[in-house]
């Protein structure tokens, strides 16, 4: 792994408004690798996929920023601890949507933070619950604090979530940061999905800035159904005594047999004796 091939800070920033980054969420190592093949230039990974030793050989050129569960770190100690773990596994930069005092510290300490605005699922209790942020001019204002609070604590980078694209538009204009628009609209620095959504897998609900790309839900269900009928006809093999068929079995030869059957004999006779 080249590590001085992959993007920087300093790149990023230089690209800003020069092109549009592409950047996906995945979950898997097969996921990270097909999105490394493909181009990709961000990835968003949980931290236990970055701590897979294999994912930097999966995805050894991705610039990567792992953002782990809700409530999993507290303290300004706690992010501190982990962002410097996840540099030493391989991160370029950290998601952090805690407090600008704590990402303040994080930046003190030469950690590049990736910051969040908008519809911020820990906070969106706050700007009305899981909807679009900014369609008054109120709320827009809201989302314009959030990241000028976010430039003045030190992140580099702040994703922009369900924000009107006209406004999210404007605000990115005038920052500093490098945006990620989650359904923000075209304005921003690089465009960001789910993998689940791209490649169909998501069975459950559908932001309205998703897009799929591939059914991989239709064939996973096929080769589910593939599976429960090779299974089934594996025991119904087993119940009509179809399986084992000779071929399937190890041999002995005669003469080795016969020798065990009369030692195993005298074996078994030893046996009763001594019970």
């Amino acid at each position: 792994m080249n590590l001085h091939s992959r993007l920087t800070v300093a790149d990023l920033m230089a690209l800003k408004g020069q092109r549009q980054l592409s950047m996906l969420r995945v979950e898997t190592l097969e996921e990270a690798e097909a999105a490394e093949k493909a181009g990709v230039d961000i990835l968003s990974v949980h931290p236990n996929l970055l701590l897979n030793p294999q994912y930097r050989d999966a995805a050894p050129q991705a610039y990567t920023i792992p953002g782990g569960d809700y409530g999993d770190l507290v303290t300004e100690e706690d992010h501190l601890r982990h962002a410097f773990k996840m540099m030493r596994h391989g991160a370029d930069a950290v998601y952090c949507a805690a407090s600008s005092q704590t990402i303040r510290r994080l930046r003190d300490e030469g950690i590049a933070v990736c910051g969040h605005a908008g519809l911020v699922p820990s906070r969106a209790t706050w700007t009305g619950g899981f909807k679009a942020v900014g369609k008054t001019a109120d709320l827009a204002e809201v989302v314009w604090q959030q990241i000028q609070a976010l430039e003045a604590a030190g992140a580099f980078s702040v994703e922009v979530e369900a924000v009107p694209a006209e406004v999210a538009t404007l605000i990115c204009r005038h920052t500093a940061l490098f945006t990620i628009s989650m359904g923000s609209g075209p304005g921003c620095d690089a465009q960001y999905l789910w993998a689940c959504d791209v490649l169909g897998t998501n069975r459950g609900f559908m932001p309205k800035h998703s897009k799929v790309y591939r059914r991989l839900a239709d064939e996973y269900d096929r080769l589910q159904a593939e599976r429960v009928a090779a299974f089934q006809e594996f025991h119904a093999d087993v119940t009509t005594g179809a399986y084992p068929q000779p071929e399937h079995l190890q041999r002995i030869r005669p003469e080795e047999l016969q020798a065990f059957a009369a030692r195993f004999e005298q074996l078994v006779a030893e046996g009763r004796r001594a019970g």
